[in-house]
């Protein structure tokens, strides 16, 4: 079985393969009996663009592209993404576009789709996550020329609108929560060191802990998973100045920190205190239901696509502040003991 072409529905039609190709692209110089009948005989045979001659016409891919550099299983795991991917496809499914997910080891492999996906015309611009301090994707794109949208902080964005939240802002009012309800030692399991927000969020804690004059431990940087915030967690409680209470960076660390808090039979929270920065289900589900940070993400997504779609009908850049996350006081967090 061969793909449908161009000939076989002008054959069919009885037109030329220019009128065919005119009436598949929207262009004038066919009627609009001839487009009718072009269209449906190519949704007849499964007629589908040739993604290198549709790159060449300058058409549009109608897709938007999404590289995701962690490993696969963490999109499973960590609720932050399957939100911000709803998000991204409620907006997209609207205007019947597409999503072009990808995974990758390393930011090499991330440049190299993007370079393969702009040469071939497969999507009409991308969405950028995880933004890295000094991230050399950013002048990659740049150069390209590819529509692109940032979701991170416009601080490492170069000249592509970002998406964003004041993560500062955050982070000081969950310490400023904590002293109030009389904790002076505060430690911090946070994520990976070379992401851009990562970095705004431990210079926000230690600016934070020095105005209120607390004892804000060294912060542990994990890879966000379970096994590393578990054993952060360990290395935090068993040490001679342990912690009152401890910020961490996702849901799926704090909870593995509840666990090694019960396991230690450190009652929480009259023992320990608990923030999640990132609000799910499991948070409260769990006993006692963690305190944390909750925003919308899902509308973050759409944010950006609606950004990105801006871009690719020739729209100037311009960044988009969310509002910031709000803290939500549940069960994990008392005055200090």
């Amino acid at each position: 079985m061969r793909r449908p072409t161009i000939a076989d529905i002008a054959q069919r039609a009885g037109v030329s393969k220019g009128a065919v190709s005119y009436a598949l692209n929207g262009r004038p110089g066919v009627s609009a009996a001839t487009r009718a009948r072009v269209l449906a005989i190519a949704d007849e045979i499964g007629w589908r663009p040739n993604l290198a001659a549709r790159s060449l016409s300058g058409a549009r891919a109608d897709a938007v592209g999404l590289v995701v550099c962690r490993p696969a299983r963490f999109l499973g795991v960590e609720p932050f993404f399957m939100e911000l991917i709803s998000g991204i496809e409620s907006e997209l499914a609207a205007g019947s576009r597409a999503l072009m997910l990808q995974v990758v080891a390393d930011h090499e492999a991330e440049i190299a789709v993007y370079r393969r996906w702009w040469g071939e015309g497969r999507v009409d611009g991308v969405i950028l996550v995880d933004l890295h301090v000094a991230d050399p994707r950013v002048p990659v794109v740049e150069r390209l020329g590819m529509p692109a949208v940032v979701v991170g902080h416009p601080s490492g964005a170069g000249s592509l609108p970002a998406v964003w939240s004041d993560d500062a802002a955050v982070m000081r009012e969950v310490i400023e929560y904590l002293a109030a309800l009389g904790h002076r030692r505060v430690a911090r399991v946070a994520g990976l060191p070379g992401l851009l927000h990562t970095a705004i969020r431990d210079r926000a804690f230690a600016e934070a802990c020095a105005a209120l004059e607390l004892d804000g431990s060294p912060v542990a940087h994990t890879d966000y998973t379970g096994e590393e915030g578990a054993r952060a967690t360990r290395r935090l409680l068993s040490s001679r100045a342990r912690p009152t209470a401890i910020v961490y960076d996702n849901d799926i660390m704090a909870l593995a920190g509840l666990s090694v808090a019960q396991e230690m039979r450190l009652d929480v929270p009259a023992g320990l205190s608990i923030v999640a920065w990132d609000d799910s289900p499991l948070c409260r589900v769990v006993r006692p239901p963690l305190t944390a940070l909750t925003r919308d993400t899902p509308a973050c997504g759409a944010r950006a696509v609606q950004r990105l779609l801006h871009l690719v009908d020739g729209g100037e850049p311009a960044c988009v502040e969310d509002p910031v996350a709000r803290l939500l006081p549940r069960g994990s967090t008392a005055p200090a003991p």
